[in-house]
């Protein structure tokens, strides 16, 4: 009876381990998954937090790579967001520095987050961002205006690999979302027309 008893005590116990581990999987899946497609570029997404000695520039070679900017947000984000820069063109192996830039046109303070991807697809393992203001979320205040850096380096294994070597434009694009979808800022008040003063002069001019 008493050996029945810690055998069920076993198995419960070892059953709540399993559970456990199974919700504990749920909640790392997401970020995991972003982690996995940070590290391999894996669906456009660019690899992070590169060692800028691995990538050096190829000796002798001369080819160079353009890279596009695009600019979105979701319509409820009150912000005019675009690149300070439509296009550069760099050598792969050196790290290069662009801008975006954002305004808040509410009259509250507004915190977003960016997504981001590199097309196409197959290239975006060999773009390599060393900082990025996608990293964090991003407060403005009430009209404030910012300038936002992205450092960056094309590894020159592009050139090499049979499967990208006949790319020569990549385009980085980044869409801001609210923070907190759940307390969006009110939109600005509309500016009430004069319509008191419409009226007398209406009425004047029928006199």
């Amino acid at each position: 009876m008493a050996k029945s008893g810690r055998r069920n005590r076993v198995v419960a116990l070892t059953l709540v381990g399993v559970v456990g581990g199974m919700v504990g999987l749920a909640f790392a899946s997401v970020p995991l998954y972003r982690l996995f497609c940070q590290v391999t570029g894996y669906a456009g997404t660019p690899k992070t937090g590169a060692d800028v000695t691995r990538t050096a520039p190829l000796v002798g070679d001369a080819r160079s790579v353009t890279v596009e900017f695009d600019a979105n947000i979701q319509r409820d984000v009150p912000w005019v967001f675009e690149p300070a820069q439509r296009r550069v063109t760099v050598r792969p192996g050196e790290p290069t520095l662009i801008f975006y830039r954002a305004r808040n046109t509410s009259d509250k303070p507004v915190t977003g987050t960016a997504t981001f991807n590199v097309t196409p697809y197959k290239a975006a393992q060999y773009f390599n961002k060393i900082a990025c203001f996608c990293f964090t979320e991003q407060t403005l205040a009430a009209g404030q205006e910012v300038d936002m850096p992205v450092q960056f380096t094309v590894d020159p294994s592009i050139l090499t690999d049979a499967n990208t070597s006949t790319v020569h434009t990549l385009t980085l694009s980044y869409t801001f979302f609210l923070a907190d979808p759940a307390n969006p800022p009110a939109p600005k008040p509309t500016a009430a027309r004069p319509a008191a003063k419409n009226a007398a002069a209406v009425g004047a001019g029928n006199s």
